[in-house]
């Protein structure tokens, strides 16, 4: 557990200074599995396809579009304004929370907008939940949820997700 890291790179930094690994969240919700509230900020076909903690609240940050950007060959991704209300229904500014995505960008960027929201005690899984690759086809994931052998399911539990209101 580190309360700053500057060896990481820019996008994963939080204005709050907090990280965890997900082997260390993984042991902080152990601890005190009333208390710790673990948030996946991925989108739901994330969810679906790749999986998540089975402890997990699943609260998306970030939408996948479907308008083709031809300057950048891609599907662009869009914040979702509601964020911090749907985390507002589960966590208190004071609770404990350890919010992971696939490998720390995102994570950072709900850290961020909920320390914005007076929210104080949010912790960055820095490794998400499948890990950093070298940027290689051939490369394996080094950390992550997934590969710390902590429990994940493809399982849905509706239950746990806030999914934005739709337009």
């Amino acid at each position: 557990m580190s309360d700053s890291n500057s060896t990481l790179p820019k996008g994963k930094q939080t204005a709050l200074g907090l990280y965890v690994t997900a082997d260390e969240a993984f042991k902080m919700w152990q601890a005190d599995p009333e208390k710790v509230i673990i948030l996946d900020v991925r989108t739901p076909e994330e969810f679906l396809f790749v999986g998540y903690p089975t402890m997990a609240w699943k609260i998306p940050v970030i939408a996948q579009t479907y308008e083709w950007d031809a300057e950048k060959s891609q599907f662009p991704m869009k914040m979702l304004p509601d964020f911090v209300s749907r985390v507002s229904e589960v966590a208190q500014p004071g609770d404990l929370i350890l919010a992971t995505c696939r490998s720390g960008g995102r994570s950072a960027i709900a850290c961020n907008l909920l320390a914005k929201a007076g929210f104080t005690n949010v912790y960055s899984i820095v490794d998400g939940i499948e890990g950093d690759s070298n940027g290689s086809s051939e490369s394996t994931p080094q950390g992550g949820w997934k590969n710390s052998d902590c429990p994940w399911t493809k399982k849905l539990t509706p239950e746990r997700m806030l999914l934005p209101t739709s337009d």
